[in-house]
């Protein structure tokens, strides 16, 4: 057993069962549905169907980050067991968690100064920053030091490539990422935009595809372009998606049937409630290991 914890934020995206079987640790994000506060609690609270239908619906929903003293307490316990701490945060380009994060850490450093608590900045989010988190999981298992891991990270964290398309704009003009005028034409048009995260781990959008069918083979073919090793990856594949499923599973078909030397099976999760707020319903996204980020 190691003597450090790896810690993350329930924006991962990973199923409860996952993060426990691995034995990482996670603190929860919160979420306003129609002013009422929720936990981002990996569906327990609130199924995500039922989440995502509210959305449909017309749910007004906001998001609220981990603060330092949120991070301060769930740290606590772990130190009190003489552990070590490697955080890994979900991606500084779109929360300032990172920054909470890394406060909580200062305050802990005085009570526990024989303990080392060291916080990354993933530049990854959703199940790319839990591919990223899953894959340090495998180092620890095999006995790597928490300095080894953070060494890992910041060696490979710009190698995580995201690739996500979205067939409903509502969420992403009402956060911001695109115009109102282009989201209109967009829906017009059935123009799938197919973004990414860039190296300093912001969303940028980079295509447009006209029609479902054609984004799910772009996110495809960027997979073909950028894998490690090209079509002898070997890998993980994660895809994550917002009540859409059968759309991730025909991206996930399309992976499985050309790179016959992946690591398992694609695994589909669901887009979580916090990370959900800002996309909303009808997006999927394709993580693994690839070529750094141009």
């Amino acid at each position: 057993m190691s003597n450090y914890i790896i810690s993350c934020c329930s924006t991962c995206d990973l199923t409860k069962e996952h993060l426990d079987e691995r034995d990482i640790k996670y603190a929860y994000f919160h979420y306003y549905l129609n002013g009422k506060e929720y936990p981002d609690d990996l569906g327990q609270t609130m199924p995500f169907d039922k989440f995502y239908e509210e959305l449909k619906n017309g749910a007004d929903t906001r998001t609220s980050q981990i603060n330092a003293d949120e991070f301060v307490k769930f740290w606590t316990p772990f130190l009190e067991e003489g552990k070590d701490i490697l955080h890994v945060s979900l991606s500084s380009g779109i929360s300032g968690v990172y920054n909470s994060a890394c406060a909580a850490a200062e305050i802990v450093r005085e009570s526990y100064p024989e303990r080392k608590i060291t916080v990354v900045d993933s530049l990854s989010a959703s199940s790319g920053y839990g591919l990223m988190l899953d894959m340090l999981a495998d180092l620890r298992d095999e006995g790597k030091t928490i300095d080894e891991l953070e060494g890992w990270i910041l060696e490979n964290r710009q190698r995580f490539q995201h690739w996500f398309f979205s067939t409903d704009l509502t969420f992403f003009v009402k956060g911001g990422r695109i115009s109102k005028t282009a989201g209109f034409i967009g829906g017009l048009l059935k123009i799938c935009p197919l973004m990414n995260v860039d190296r300093a781990g912001k969303l940028i959008p980079r295509e447009k595809h006209r029609t479902k069918k054609n984004a799910i083979k772009a996110a495809f073919g960027k997979m073909v372009e950028n894998a490690k090793d090209g079509k002898d990856y070997s890998g993980k594949c994660f895809i994550s998606n917002s009540a859409c499923e059968e759309d991730a599973k025909e991206l996930a078909a399309l992976i499985e049937g050309y790179f016959e030397k992946l690591d398992g099976k694609v695994r589909i999760m669901s887009i979580g409630t916090t990370i959900g707020s800002h996309t909303g319903p009808g997006t999927v996204a394709l993580f693994f290991f690839g070529k750094e980020r141009a």
